[in-house]
């Protein structure tokens, strides 16, 4: 419509009450919080605590203080995807009555990285029998452009297969659980890391049997340890240092290739925020895919 004003840009950062924040998870916080900031638009936050084994008791709390100390406030209410479990739900009936989703009895290990839909004809009498629920996959080609990786092009049947909604154990999977939430949130950027660019055709696939709008896709870098690894709970990686923010946003800042000037290394946290969001440039990122510490 003309003189119509764009839409608001609203992102989000969604961790998993898993631990405590660590160096890289708090790099991906500041780019999807300057991302947003620099369009004048909203930063949400969102739990993604389904995957309840993994949970860590007061790590959401903790999750919420960190982030606080290093001046990333967040708009609105905090969204715990537990108290959502009904939204999922309803969305996966609505593909399930489409006949889009089929029950699996494999494991895990029989599966294999791309499924090959072995029950996918199977009769089902096997009432007792856990199960997961899969949803089909076709021949389509699937393309989209990251903003700072380019267009990427995935054959979804050949590269993906037909894979899990909600798991053996009952809880809903996380590229299902996210094009929901992101969608109910109004999500309409999403900055996070490289290390989920593969499973985003997933993610946008679902959008479109959902008749769901598709947010605009940006992957920031991943940190590696020395050994190339990445920087995670899973490779023992520490958690934040509360006692000198200033410190460690200046460095992130520079991981971030932003260039913070020697002025701001002093600055309160608010100032080396308030110059990031002034200055925010992400496509000094474009085409890195790896950032090391050292």
């Amino acid at each position: 419509m003309l003189g119509s004003k764009p839409p608001i840009v609203i992102g989000r950062f969604a961790p998993s009450p898993t631990g405590p924040l660590h160096l890289g998870s708090l790099y991906t916080a500041i780019g999807s919080f300057l991302d947003a900031h620099s369009k004048q638009g909203r930063w949400l936050l969102r739990i993604d605590d389904l995957d309840t084994p993994r949970n860590i008791q007061g790590a959401d709390s903790l999750i919420l203080k960190t982030l606080e100390v290093y001046g990333l406030h967040w708009d609105g209410q905090v969204r715990y995807q537990s108290r959502h479990i009904n939204d999922y739900t309803e969305a996966l009936e609505q593909l399930i009555d489409k006949r889009l989703v089929y029950r699996c009895y494999c494991s895990r290990k029989s599966s294999g990285s791309i499924y090959n839909g072995r029950c996918l004809q199977l009769v089902d009498n096997t009432i007792n029998t856990p199960y997961s629920l899969r949803v089909k996959t076709d021949h389509r080609s699937l393309s989209f452009d990251d903003r700072l990786n380019g267009h990427l092009c995935h054959q979804l049947d050949l590269q993906h297969g037909d894979f899990i909604l909600k798991r053996r154990d009952g809880i809903i999977a996380y590229q299902f659980a996210v094009v929901i939430d992101d969608y109910l949130q109004q999500v309409n950027e999403v900055v996070r890391g490289t290390d989920l660019l593969d499973i985003t055709p997933r993610q946008i696939y679902l959008q479109q049997l959902l008749g769901l709008p598709t947010p605009s896709y940006m992957h920031l870098p991943i940190i590696a340890n020395n050994d190339g690894t990445k920087l995670s709970k899973q490779t023992k990686a520490k958690a934040v240092d509360l006692t000198r923010p200033t410190e460690s946003i200046f460095f992130l800042l520079a991981l971030l290739n932003q260039n913070p000037p020697v002025e701001i290394k002093d600055a309160k946290v608010s100032e080396q925020l308030n110059w990031a969001i002034s200055h925010w440039q992400p496509t000094a990122l474009a085409g890195i895919q790896t950032i090391s510490l050292h």
